[in-house]
């Protein structure tokens, strides 16, 4: 029988793998080409705002902090419009597609997913009880690293809808509303 040191690290192990597997295959998913889907840019622009505001309200006391993640936000953003140059945009017959640039989706998921096993390694190792979730989320390179994915995110989907309405024209009415004549 396994020592309970060996047990722990083969779980972490499988855990890890498990972690890995599962964002492999929603990277694989969210970089090919995609179907427009109004409604979704809209739940971006509503929630990572939200985040950086309940984050922002403790991390603006420690002047690291908050700098990290406004610095993160910014780097996202810099980055928000270079994906939308990279981004194919396509108005084919089957609706509004696009296709993400796949290398700063894969390297800004892979950067959160080696933080937080970078974080969590050595206390599950060790065997310690984890910390609350918001003492893990202040540390500034933990916190550029969620500002530079909110800035990412919300950039880019604001970059999505302003292409949309371009489809649409002037005038038109929004995405997901009736376009036909009453009847």
């Amino acid at each position: 029988m396994a020592a309970p040191d060996q047990t722990t690290a083969v779980v972490f192990i499988g855990i890890l793998a498990l972690l890995g597997w599962r964002m492999y295959a929603r990277i694989r998913r969210m970089v090919g080409r995609q179907r427009f889907r109004p409604r979704r840019p809209w739940v971006t622009i509503t929630v990572f705002p939200l985040l950086l505001l309940t984050l922002g309200a403790d991390v603006f006391t420690r002047a690291a902090g908050g700098f990290a993640l406004l610095a993160g936000v910014g780097i996202g953003a810099a980055l928000g419009f270079y994906g939308l140059r990279l981004t194919k945009f396509e108005d084919a017959s089957d609706g509004p597609h696009y296709t993400p640039n796949a290398h700063i989706g894969i390297a800004l998921s892979v950067v959160l997913l080696v933080r937080i096993i970078y974080r969590l390694t050595p206390l599950i190792l060790a065997g310690g009880a984890l910390p609350p979730p918001e003492q893990m989320a202040r540390t500034p390179l933990t916190l550029a690293i969620v500002g530079t994915l909110a800035g990412y995110y919300v950039t880019y989907a604001v970059g999505l809808l302003r292409w949309s309405r371009s489809l649409r024209g002037p005038g038109a009415p929004p995405a997901g509303s009736p376009s036909g004549p009453p009847g």
